[in-house]
């Protein structure tokens, strides 16, 4: 008897464990792999470098300056669990290659739809942070049958309605901080530089880029080459301002969100944004900054999970 009991033990046991192992299985296999990868690939001659994560509807999600894809390694976990991510380092930053032309929004674009195309992607949401914005909504403009929605974080759009009084603005002097002078300048120096738009353009410079991202950043815009690269975009702003004048002369059809920080483009953007597109939605972040994924983590992964 005592037999029998220990073997119903052992039977009971092993059922347990055989099923308890099954239904790890299953919830492992139901979990989405939201792994952060870097790959690599060469588009129009140009080698682009991106990180990969997840899977279901292709989402893009492009930097701003004064610092690369590495900015979205905090979202990607959470919009990986409903998405394929891509976010690429813009042509002439981080580990992309520094292309011998081309430097300005509307070719960066194109070249960021190259590499979707060589991915396999018909269609896509794209999200676009300072610079990234830019080329975010020339990709949208050029190619409007190819993106699903757009969003617009925190910076302006040349050509669009009253951009002058950004881009004029005596406080943003570095958009005509470039040449051979101001390189001298700052090499060596790059940390100094950065730390004017991590700390200045927050609403609490101590809240704002975290030690380990701005020592990250620091070492990427250091790299030969890579100063004079970044300023080229913002030497392209005329140019710029030209092209979006142009392709803003067609309403964007698909949904825009826009999301601002309260001290600083916020409002502003959402004007620009209800000009080029008609169904925009706008989120302001309440005592915010330029930096808002840093500064606002929670808020703003939230307002990309809900609109995308």
């Amino acid at each position: 008897m005592n037999r029998f009991r220990a073997h119903q033990r052992s039977t009971v046991t092993l059922l347990f464990l055989l099923s308890a192992t099954a239904l790890a299985s299953v919830v492992e296999a139901a979990a989405p792999d939201t792994t952060i990868a870097s790959r690599n690939a060469t588009v129009d001659g140009v080698e682009i470098a991106y990180l990969a994560a997840g899977q279901g509807p292709p989402l893009i999600l492009l930097h701003g300056y004064a610092e690369t894809s590495r900015m979205w390694r905090p979202a990607m976990p959470r919009l990986a669990a409903r998405f394929s991510v891509i976010a690429p380092d813009l042509p002439g930053f981080g580990d992309s290659a520094i292309p011998d032309s081309g430097l300005d929004m509307k070719t960066a674009a194109a070249r960021i739809h190259a590499l979707a195309v060589s991915l396999g992607i018909q269609k896509a949401r794209v999200v676009g942070h300072d610079i990234g914005l830019m080329v975010a909504y020339a990709y949208a403009a050029q190619f409007p049958a190819e993106v699903e929605k757009l969003v617009l974080m925190d910076a302006f759009l040349p050509g669009v309605g009253e951009w002058h009084a950004i881009y004029d603005s005596p406080n943003i002097w570095h958009f005509r901080f470039n040449g051979p002078t101001p390189e001298a300048l700052v090499q060596g120096r790059e940390r100094t530089y950065f730390e004017h738009f991590w700390n200045d353009f927050a609403a609490d410079p101590t809240h704002s880029l975290p030690e380990a991202d701005r020592a990250a950043y620091t070492s990427a815009y250091s790299r030969p080459g890579r100063m004079h690269a970044g300023w080229a975009y913002f030497q392209s702003f005329p140019q710029t301002a030209k092209d979006f004048a142009e392709l803003s002369a067609k309403p964007l059809p698909m949904p825009v969100l826009t999301i601002g920080g309260e001290k600083a483009n916020g409002e502003a953007l959402a004007q620009q944004a209800r000009l080029v597109a008609p169904n925009v939605k706008n989120v302001v972040l309440p005592d915010t900054g330029h930096w808002i994924l840093e500064e606002r983590p929670q808020q703003t992964i939230d307002a990309l999970a809900d609109f995308l």
